[in-house]
């Protein structure tokens, strides 16, 4: 009976009693469980120009399907331009997960980055 309750739920030999949790990190996630963040920061507070990219894009998608603005508008009607106003008052709502090489990460609020 006890062989009957490992072996059901697939293939694959997850471990530790998970059953049917997937973890969708990516490749290198199961290696060594679920992937934890870090607790010291090791990675710049620069917003980098490819997570600016994202932001300003993610956040103008946002916008254009109607999501709350948290900034005051003077007339602009462009999400992206709306997004870019809202970057420079650091109101973005968003966080940047940043994955590490030993299969850590660090999660920086977009308020908290630095953007020039």
């Amino acid at each position: 009976m006890a062989n009957g309750e490992d072996g059901g739920g697939g293939g694959g030999g997850g471990g530790g009693g998970a059953g049917g949790q997937v973890d969708s990190g990516g490749v290198g996630a199961g290696l060594h469980g679920e992937r934890q963040p870090n607790k010291v920061r090791v990675t710049t507070p620069y917003l980098t120009k490819y997570e600016r990219a994202r932001i300003l894009g993610t956040r103008a998608l946002q916008i254009s399907m109607n999501a709350p603005v948290l900034v005051p508008l003077d007339g602009e009607t462009d999400a992206l331009q709306i997004a870019i106003k809202e970057l420079s008052q650091r109101k973005i709502p968003l966080i940047i997960r940043r994955y590490l090489p030993d299969g850590s990460f660090e999660d920086w609020s977009v308020s908290e980055l630095i953007s020039d």
